[in-house]
């Protein structure tokens, strides 16, 4: 490798942990790639309205190191982006990353001239699917980079393209075509993320079938201010606002049948749900149903706050079953309560699945990455995982363990 930089690394995902790894690394005078698949940085945690430790909004953490990488130029980031090769030893690999076509350029200023006219309307996956956006779009308000993106896929075939006489900045260019460009590296962070479990794999709870089931992710979009009711806490079919909820623990995780681990976040997951829930409506009633409440370490504190809220229910037993009521658009919960030995058929407003963290990679993974079973990175030299990619963990723990894998990638240069 001929570098300029004798240490050249290469971030595969640019979610929390892909964007702290780099800009550590960077930031210690190595040059950095950043390849991520989505149309903007931020993954996971840009979807989230809080999260832990603080509880505050995730913007926080985000704009901090957005800002840190526009003012790096050692950081190069590329979005939109897959790695389709690895080749070669630690300290001397060859990359090459495809790059799929945006269809929109630098020129946007993320005016909105061209969605306001834009006639197709497409299932939002920011907000997986409980509303709308325009084919053309920006996946939030204050994505990074700032720019909109076209889903092609969406685009009728004879469409007369409102979108490319409504831009005044010659910003659209449907002539754009996948390129790939190849890269030269001295170590690798994998930093994949992770994505919900499927629930609609989990026969027995009906998501996907039943009215208003929905995930813990999908949750967290509603609360959000930026999500599809600007934070109003309304159940999907009607728009009524939830009185009364169950969430249903483990759903999906520590079962042989789909995960077979603990996911880790979900019971934090469903008490800040929680604190959402009693922010909004104090009179709500809400339904822990649980195998473990598990808070490990200083979330113990968080865990007895939540339990001494009034209206907050723990009920130890499993889900059997979730039903649709049959006069409404209510939804049954079937279950047993094992503390005290009863059967449970408790109509609620709307149930909140606690899906599980299955890594990204668990479907695709990158080619000449090593991974376990269960779809996680194992760590080579000169390739090392973070963050989600290498285990469940929550945010403070991804941005700890992604500072490590950058100081491991940076010795690697240092060694060659």
């Amino acid at each position: 490798m001929s570098g300029e930089n004798p240490n050249r690394i290469l971030v595969i995902g640019g979610g929390f942990s892909g964007l702290t790894a780099g800009i550590e690394a960077a930031e210690t005078g190595a040059e950095v790639i950043v390849v991520e698949k989505n149309p903007y940085l931020g993954g996971r945690v840009a979807q989230l309205n809080k999260y832990f430790p603080k509880i505050c909004p995730p913007m926080c953490g985000l704009e901090i190191n957005f800002r840190r990488i526009k003012v790096n130029p050692l950081v190069t980031f590329y979005t939109m982006s897959e790695v389709d090769s690895i080749s070669g030893v630690p300290g001397d690999y060859t990359v090459k990353i495809k790059i799929n076509p945006r269809y929109v350029n630098e020129n946007c200023t993320a005016c909105n001239a061209c969605s306001e006219v834009c006639p197709v309307e497409r299932n939002c996956d920011f907000n997986f699917g409980l509303n709308k956006s325009k084919a053309i779009y920006l996946p939030f308000e204050q994505a990074f980079p700032l720019k909109y993106v076209i889903d092609r896929k969406s685009c009728p075939k004879d469409c007369p393209a409102p979108c490319l006489n409504a831009c005044k900045y010659n910003a659209i260019d449907f002539n754009m075509q996948p390129e790939t460009v190849e890269v030269k590296v001295t170590s690798i962070v994998v930093a994949t993320g992770w994505k919900p479990y499927d629930a609609s794999k989990i026969d027995n709870l009906n998501f996907g079938k039943v009215k208003n089931v929905i995930t813990n992710m999908m949750f967290e979009r509603i609360a959000a201010k930026n999500g599809p009711t600007n934070g109003q806490i309304l159940r999907p079919s009607d728009g009524k606002s939830v009185e009364n909820v169950a969430f249903v623990q483990c759903a999906g995780s520590r079962d042989e049948n789909h995960l077979p681990f603990c996911s880790y976040i979900c019971c934090l997951a469903s008490l800040k749900h929680t604190l959402y829930l009693k922010e909004q409506n104090p009179d709500a009633e809400v339904n822990i149903f649980y195998i473990d409440i598990r808070t490990p370490g200083k979330y113990e504190k968080f865990y007895n706050q939540v339990k001494e809220i009034s209206g907050v229910n723990f009920i130890k037993g499993k889900v059997a079953g979730i039903e649709q009521d049959s006069d409404s658009d209510d939804v049954i919960v079937i279950a047993e309560d094992i503390l005290n030995g009863e059967k449970i058929r408790q109509k609620v407003d709307m149930v909140v699945l606690a899906t599980g963290m299955q890594p990204e990679s668990f479907d695709f993974k990158v080619p000449g990455v090593k991974y376990a079973v269960d779809g996680f990175v194992v760590d080579a030299e000169g390739i090392y995982s973070a963050g989600c990619a290498k285990a469940p963990m929550d945010v403070a723990g991804c941005g700890k363990d992604s500072t490590s894998a950058a100081l491991k990638a940076i010795q690697t240069g240092v060694r060659r």
